[in-house]
Formats: structure tokens, sequence, C-alpha cells
């Protein structure tokens, strides 16, 4: 308890949480999907806080382009080519070494996002794209479980906590189809905008977790912070026509498993081969039929004399990079990896 005291007693003074809500934070498991931009914001702050037990999945590995806003990553972590959930992992661990951080490299889709889920008390949405996010909120409504949803796009943001049985859902205020076809990928994103709706997210989860209900926000909050410009719609009357959290259909978790999907704005195709990658076995067989091969204990990186890149990860997914094209990305495939 004194190594708590030391650690947490700037959080324990404040009288939203003191002693009471610092061991009800001891006791939480959360799960943040996808450790980019808001993903890395949010671990940051719940590790600090002192959640007890952490969860992080992400299918990516750390690139340049995400130094400028993906706050626990550094140049050594892309010279490696690490996957992100690994890298956090490592930097998490550093932080705060009192807590238990579980790392996950995969890509959450309809087969796995139920075990994922498991013995969760909340979910926090650090993705960047809608498929997974109502995958999520299906899931979520399904278990009875809060998902914290954010989102960042150039200067403006959107966070909520959805609260199953109490608020709407993320599909009654959004629509299960809606996308602005925006992404950061492609019109940019200032870091101060994700640090922000993270800090959003996480102030709602600690109210949640600590108890504190009564001060809960229970609205979509949207703000744009070059434009000066905030709004807050309430979520405390679900659309009673929702597929997910009136009807109960949850139609996201009964969708196949795409084969192929593009990752928006990133001129890559994730293929899912379906069977696991031996690094090994698979870095002798690519060398002599690509202009550049290099192995880590997470992944190969392959150059290919078309020009494309092929990233091949042990659980079976396979990134074509330099196409947007998911023929072009599947002929590349077959013709270097085959079934």
């Amino acid at each position: 308890m004194d190594n708590i005291n030391e650690r947490y007693s700037r959080q324990m003074l404040f009288s939203g949480i003191g002693n009471e809500g610092q061991l009800k934070l001891a006791e939480a498991s959360i799960l943040i999907v996808g450790m980019g931009a808001l993903g890395t914001a949010i671990a940051n702050h719940l590790v600090r806080a002192g959640i007890g037990r952490v969860r992080i999945v992400d299918r990516d590995y750390v690139e340049m382009s995400n130094l400028q806003r993906q706050m626990l990553y550094d140049e050594e972590d892309v010279r490696d080519h690490l996957p992100k959930a690994e890298a956090a992992k490592y930097k998490l661990e550093k932080i705060n070494s009192t807590i238990q951080i579980e790392s996950i490299v995969a890509d959450v889709n309809p087969t796995n996002v139920m075990e994922l889920l498991d013995d969760i008390d909340v979910v926090l949405d650090g993705t960047d794209n809608f498929q997974t996010r109502f995958l999520m909120n299906d899931a979520c409504f399904k278990l009875g479980i809060p998902f914290a949803y954010g989102g960042v796009v150039g200067a403006t943001g959107l966070t909520s906590l959805f609260i199953p049985g109490e608020t709407a859902c993320l599909s009654c205020l959004i629509g299960s189809n809606a996308s602005s076809g925006a992404t950061c990928d492609t019109v940019g994103v200032i870091s101060p905008v994700v640090d922000i709706v993270a800090s959003m997210q996480c102030v709602e989860v600690l109210k949640y977790l600590t108890g504190n209900h009564g001060s809960l926000r229970h609205a979509l909050l949207s703000i744009d912070v070059w434009h000066n410009r905030q709004h807050q719609v309430s979520i405390t009357k679900p659309k009673a026509t929702c597929p997910t959290c009136q009807k109960g259909e949850f139609n996201h978790l009964n969708k196949s498993t795409d084969e192929a999907t593009m990752m928006c704005g990133r001129e890559t195709v994730q293929i899912n081969r379906g069977m696991p990658f031996e690094l090994d076995e698979w870095s002798e067989r690519l060398t002599p039929l690509a202009t550049e091969v290099k192995k880590t204990p997470f992944l190969i990186r392959v150059q290919l004399h078309e020009g494309e890149r092929l990233v091949l990860f042990p659980d079976g997914r396979v990134l074509v990079q330099g196409t947007e094209e998911i023929s072009r990305a599947k002929s590349l495939f077959s013709r270097y990896i085959g079934n």
C-alpha cells in the first residue's frame, strides 16, 4: 500500500478517486483496440493511472510517419520494424511495472473479437476505421461491456462512452454504414486533437471504473480545435430501430472475415492466408525471389522486384504495400505466397 500511496498520491488526493477509487482501478481490466495515435495516448494515461490489467491489440508495425503523433514510439522502433503492440508494451512496462500488460499482434475481426473481450471491464477505441468500431460496438453491447469510442482526423474529434442498458450505441448515433471518407492518411491530423480526444475517453473511463456514474457525460462530444468549436449530442435515448442495442441482431459479429481488405489511405491491402507463417522458413524461401528480405522476431518485410512490398506476420496475415487494388494485391500474394 505504501508504494501505491507514493505512486498515485496526487491522483488519490483528488476527491473523485481517493483510496477507494484507486483500489477499484487496480482491480479493473481494459482492452485498447488499436495502438496508433489514440491508442498510445490512451494507454499512456491509463497505465500511469494504475489500471490493474491492460490488454492492447494492434495489427500493424511502427513506421516513420507515426512518430509525429503516436507518443510511445521512437526512431529505434521504426528501424527495428517492431509491431506496435510489442513496442507499446515495452514502453508501458517501463512506465509502470506494477500492473499486467498483455500485447497481442492481430487483426480484430469477427473470429477473435469475443475472445479478446473475455474478462474485460471496458473497451477503448484506438482504431482508424468504422468497420472495426462497429464490430466492437456489437461485441460490447452483446456482452454488456461499456465502449469508449473515439475518432480524430484533421483538427476534429468525436468521443463518447456507450454503456449497454443505459445509453444509445454507436450505431444509433452514426449509422452502421457511416464513413466520411476522410482519414489521417488522406487529410492529415495534428497531434493536439489526438491528446484531447484520448484524454476525454480516459476521463469517462476513470469515472465509470471508480463508480462516479453521476458525473458521466452521457453525450457524444464533437470538437474542432482549429476553429474553436465544440458540440454535444445526448446519448440517453437509443434509436428504437437500432439493430444493435434495441433489436440485438449484432450483424457485424455475423459477417464473414474478408480474405482481402484495403487499409484506407495507406496504399496497403491486407490478405489473410488462413494459416500461420513460420518466419525462418519463409525468409529463406523468399530471399532468392526479392530485392531485399528483412526478418525480425515479429515479421518479415519483403521488397519485390515489381516495386511493391510484402509484410508477413506469424498469424498468417500479409500486408501488400504499394497498391490500393485488391486484384493486384491478390496477384502478388498468389505469385509469392501461393495457397
